[in-house]
């Protein structure tokens, strides 16, 4: 559901970030409108979807001129929840967990990690990106002490589970998931998952395909 009251398919959320990071280039390079053509271009997908999904923010545009960056920058921003602060704990301090608490553009965003947690002694008490990583039995304390949003799961697939339970037991209602496999949450927990595997083995279908295509194209009679 919209500020407005107006309901967002989930396909247009999806659409939303990519459409700010396009918006905000757009406003670094001092260009004051674009146009439903340009933005698409910009988004990757096409101009028809860009002016259905801004409808549903109640931006239109206007005919000849385009859509004002700034207020659209601002818009969007509001409805993807970039106005406000949301703390955010990373579960799981390996080479990847510490690479996102390293990651600023969270910060730049809104997205704050105010907290590491690790079930390792060896890590627990020590310093990362600033931040001294935390115990794992103490999730929850960690969770108030913080006012934690978001839990960000970094950990190996087979602690996932019982790390998302942990979060949902804490209180916390939103969930990034970097682990392999599926987790089961309540109906009013939101769980995003992020399966680098997966995008990498969806690179390597098209790259085989465009290496066999370009095969064929050297092969083929002239």
């Amino acid at each position: 559901m919209s500020e407005s009251g107006r309901r967002i398919p989930e396909a247009t959320v999806t659409r939303l970030p990519l459409y700010y990071r396009a918006l905000l280039e757009t406003a670094e390079a001092r260009v004051a409108t674009i146009s439903s053509d340009r933005l698409a271009e910009l988004a990757g997908v096409n101009a028809a979807k860009v002016r259905k999904d801004l409808s549903y923010l109640g931006s239109y545009g206007t005919r000849g001129v385009g859509y004002d960056v700034e207020y659209l920058l601002h818009e969007i921003a509001r409805e993807l929840g970039l106005t406000q602060d949301w703390p955010c704990v990373i579960v799981g301090v390996g080479n990847l967990g510490a690479a996102l608490a390293n990651y600023r553009g969270f910060g730049a965003r809104g997205f704050r990690v105010v907290a590491l947690v690790d079930a390792d002694d060896a890590k627990i008490g020590s310093t990362v990106a600033d931040l001294c990583v935390e115990p794992l039995a103490d999730l929850g304390g960690t969770v108030e002490r913080h006012q934690i949003a978001i839990g960000i799961i970094a950990t190996p697939g087979g602690a996932a589970q019982d790390v998302a339970d942990a979060l949902v037991a804490a209180g916390v209602r939103s969930i990034l998931n970097f682990a392999p496999g599926v987790l089961t949450v309540p109906p009013e927990v939101s769980v995003r998952k992020v399966d680098l595997a997966t995008e990498l083995q969806i690179l390597g279908f098209y790259q085989l395909r465009g290496l066999n295509g370009a095969a064929l194209h050297k092969r083929a009679p002239r």
